[in-house]
């Protein structure tokens, strides 16, 4: 940014909204892939199969299953330097959660 631009950058406060319409989606996997310019975080659901009967059929069905899909609910896709404040936030929040709850 030159010096004429910095004389008219005036910081705001962000307002941080959510919408009431937004949908959570709940994630039990992460993939974190990354080029030289940015991060890409897909976060995934993994949907277990419903396999019902004795423990024998039970068995036989798990046994034919070839994989168990997961879904991808969201991507997020983030600079270099976002990605570092991200991880010391989560860090930081992780850091919290342990101390309330003794981990």
């Amino acid at each position: 940014m030159s010096e004429q631009e910095e004389a008219f950058v005036i910081p705001k406060p962000i307002k941080w909204i959510v919408p009431d319409d937004l949908v959570s989606q709940y994630a039990t996997n992460l993939v974190i892939q990354h080029t030289a310019h940015e991060f890409s975080i897909s976060f995934f659901e993994l949907r277990r199969p419903v396999i019902l009967g004795s423990p024998e059929e039970q068995r036989a069905l798990v046994e034919r299953i070839d994989s168990i899909p997961a879904i991808c609910v969201a991507r997020i896709i983030v600079s270099p330097e976002r990605m570092e404040q991200f991880i010391n936030a989560m860090q930081e929040n992780l850091q919290r959660y342990r101390e309330r709850t003794d981990l």
